[in-house]
């Protein structure tokens, strides 16, 4: 049979399982993929291979389980909370928050087993913690290096008037007993003390002239006072003041305004909630020990006033029990456009009875699916909820469905159940830019991507993999991208070691800015400052000669002979790089140099600010002691080195250096599948070569096993000592030949390079 091509046009299917290779008819399977390691699906269709991680800092213990939960003070400043064993530290911008030299720290209560069972909530500045074996706690950011964490009092938050009198007057006889209770009402006046105690008085306020007086001590923080008086067993509204007195005569009490009754709860070990989240402006508590299946809404506009009256007001708080046919601890409260209660078997529906808001006469709670949640926190993405199920591991889906007139859920890992089967997610994170992806931490460590657009019908899960084990992420924004950041144990040097790091942005300009090493450092000798470079003292003014190099102020070592070997690069108003070999220094500012060519007149004795300084000796790596790393050094690939003493020495000097652990990364194709008798099954077949449509891409391997890879020859018209171009076109690539039944394709990407594949068109001889 003559040679055939079939053209792959999207990856966007990402990874499904082997047992999934029989579906030929399926949508997903002209697009998916048999491996998907440590690359990204693109929602738009592409692959590209992960970015690599940044070192941050080493955890505070490392013999001890972190977790990392992501706080937002503003649009410009966020931070990731290393929540530790009775300890959480702050981290921004890969960098860890410092006070007086030393890692800045506040102290906990939380135990390292009770880390992965926090539910938090953020409103403002004020993060919310909730644990079933923890009062709620708030932390609260006051500055940089200023923080509190305490314990939520749901006590009223002003003290009730003391001294309260009652004095009749103006009456002929004292007919009648009349008693009063006054109130405090707060400074932002949205919160109202308790009664105080009942004043009584006897007179006749239905004869001509009777009066009641009633005064009270002033209360500290005070706005005003609410003033009540008791008809058929219950005090009414009469009237308020800003003074300490009022006088009734003869008002009659509005019945339907009561003072608030306050309850104890949360007040103990057994009723401490386990789930928190904010709705209708209500913050909404849940699940306790005692009374899980139990959800309570403070009253509108408050965090912690969950007082009530009688009768019962609109905005009240709210209590109530979901009343459900098996044990359902309520785990998880979600605000999508209506309150969603995920419980540990079925998934609830919080609505009003009416179109108005949600109030104690008006709240309506239903069943919509009966699967159940894990205590992972769930993920919003848009309107739609992705949530662990209780039971087998696997990531689900809610969302509102019309023709239902509900929310039903559904599997998102269906076509991918070997990534999830005999496993569970023990933490999730969602990055909205540059790409919706979700992150999840799977039990044995391994790190799974979900490329996740529900609008367009993309779920592509992707799997990735370091040299160690991930073990807690969260996502943060940071300038025009949301950044994950996890915990990797690592052993290093025959010790356990918990890191924290931060994925490096894949948006570059330069090829050498692109990191691709994992728990990297990275070198950048760039010119920031005013600071010239002056060359003089040339007669040839090339290599055969030796030149004077002046710094506007101090850059060179002296006496110390550190700086030899090493080179200032500068370069010229044309890009022209010229790199200038340091062989000695009479000062901190004049150093004898080597230039590798000719220096142009407009560079001589003209002071230039454009200079980097390239360096050949890289220490501060003992966080990775004894390990082989990858480093990419001006865009060139470099010799891998292991770290001996926390030190690695280059070739030759470099001025941005990454180094880091090696990430290896794999695609392979499905099964081949073409318009021929049953679909080219049951037949042998060959494929003779690739062609591989590529943006900016470097270093290349294809071939049709894992151990029979073919490197593509990238670099053609390129200046000697140069990197090779990233290349943007389809890449003809002949690879070495393996009849079989599937005729499957591997790329792989092992250098610190990016590649990323927008196409894969096959040819392919076919057998009998």
């Amino acid at each position: 049979m003559p040679n055939t091509r079939t053209l792959q046009r999207s990856f966007a299917g990402g990874e499904v399982t082997p047992e999934f290779f029989g579906r030929i008819d399926d949508v997903k399977y002209q697009t998916g993929l048999a491996t998907c390691r440590n690359f990204v699906v693109y929602p738009h269709g592409p692959v590209a291979n992960r970015p690599g991680t940044s070192y941050v800092n080493e955890v505070k213990d490392s013999t001890k389980a972190v977790r990392l939960i992501p706080f937002t003070f503003s649009t410009t400043q966020t931070m990731v909370l290393e929540f530790g064993d009775q300890y959480v530290r702050f981290h921004t911008q890969g960098g860890t928050l410092l006070s007086g030299g030393s890692a800045y720290e506040i102290s906990t209560p939380y135990l390292e087993a009770d880390l992965f069972e926090i539910k938090y909530v953020q409103s403002a500045d004020v993060l919310t913690l909730v644990h079933p074996d923890y009062a709620p706690r708030e932390l609260r950011r006051l500055g940089a290096t200023n923080w509190t964490l305490t314990t939520i009092s749901f006590a009223a938050p002003i003290a009730a008037p003391t001294g309260v009198s009652a004095t009749a007057s103006g009456h002929s006889t004292a007919k009648y007993t009349y008693q009063y209770v006054v109130t405090a009402i707060t400074s932002d006046e949205l919160r109202e003390s308790v009664a105080s105690s009942s004043a009584s008085a006897s007179g006749n306020l239905l004869e001509q002239g009777g009066i009641v007086t009633i005064s009270w001590s002033a209360v500290s923080g005070a706005s005003r006072y609410y003033v009540y008086k008791l008809q058929g067993g219950l005090f009414g509204y009469i009237g308020e003041t800003t003074g300490t007195s009022i006088i009734d005569d003869n008002i009659s009490p509005d019945m339907g305004i009561t003072p608030p009754l306050y309850n104890t709860i949360f007040g103990s070990s057994g009723n401490y909630p386990g789930a928190v989240s904010y709705f209708e402006q209500r913050r909404s508590f849940a699940g306790t020990t005692n009374e899980p299946q139990n959800l309570w809404m403070s009253r509108p506009g408050t965090e912690a006033d969950f007082s009530y009256r009688i009768p019962i007001q609109e905005d009240d708080r709210i209590a109530i029990r979901v009343a459900a046919r098996e044990a359902n601890t309520i785990r998880h409260i979600v605000p999508l456009t209506e309150m969603i209660i995920l419980t540990s078997s079925a998934e609830w529906r919080v609505t009003s009875l009416n179109s108005d808001a949600i109030t104690p006469a008006s709240i309506s709670v239903k069943p919509q699916s009966y699967v159940g949640a894990s205590n992972v926190q769930p993920i919003i993405v848009n309107n739609s909820l992705i949530y662990g199920a209780a039971r087998g591991g696997h990531m689900r889906e809610l969302g509102y469905n019309w023709q239902a007139n509900g929310y039903i859920t559904g599997d998102l890992s269906i076509r991918a159940p070997h990534l999830f089967d005999n496993y569970n997610i023990v933490d999730m994170a969602f990055s909205k830019a540059p790409y919706p992806i979700v992150w999840c931490i799977r039990s044995d460590g391994k790190l799974l991507g979900l490329t996740y657009m529900p609008e367009q019908a993309i779920g592509a899960w992707h799997q990735h993999d370091t040299d160690g084990t991930y073990e807690s992420v969260c996502v943060v924004a940071e300038g025009d991208d949301d950044i994950a950041y996890f915990v990797v144990k690592r052993t290093i040097n025959g010790s356990e070691k918990r890191y924290v790091e931060r994925l490096a942005p894949r948006r570059f300009e330069d090829l050498e800015d692109a990191l691709f090493v994992d728990c990297g450092a990275t070198y950048d000798g760039t010119n920031t400052s005013a600071v010239t470079m002056t060359i003089s003292g040339g007669t040839a003014w090339n290599a055969s000669e030796t030149l004077t190099l002046t710094a506007s102020s101090a850059k060179f070592l002296n006496p110390v002979s550190t700086d030899l070997g090493d080179a200032i690069v500068v370069t010229d108003t044309d890009g022209q790089r010229y790199t200038l070999t340091i062989e000695g220094t009479s000062s901190t500012t004049v150093a004898t140099v080597r230039t590798d060519k000719l220096i142009p007149a407009g560079l001589r004795n003209s002071a230039r600010t454009t200079w980097s300084f390239a360096r050949n000796a890289f220490s501060g790596l003992s966080y990775l002691e004894g390990e082989t790393l990858n480093i990419l050094a001006d865009g060139a690939v470099h010799p891998q080195r292991t770290v001996t003493s926390g030190a690695i020495t280059l070739d030759s000097p470099a001025s941005i250096v990454h180094m880091g652990i090696p990430i290896e990364a794999d695609i392979q194709t499905l099964p081949l599948a073409i318009q021929i008798d049953a679909f080219g099954q049951g037949r042998v077949k060959n494929v003779n070569q690739v062609f591989l449509r590529v943006n900016e891409t470097s270093g290349i391997f294809v071939g049709p096993t894992i151990n029979k890879l073919t490197e593509f020859k990238q670099r053609t018209t390129e200046p000697y000592g140069s990197p090779p171009n990233l290349k943007t076109q389809e890449l003809r690539m002949p690879i070495s030949p393996s009849w079989n039944d599937s005729a499957q394709i591997y790329v792989r990407q092992s250098d610190p390079l990016p590649i990323t594949i927008v196409g894969l068109t096959i040819e392919v001889s076919i057998g009998g």
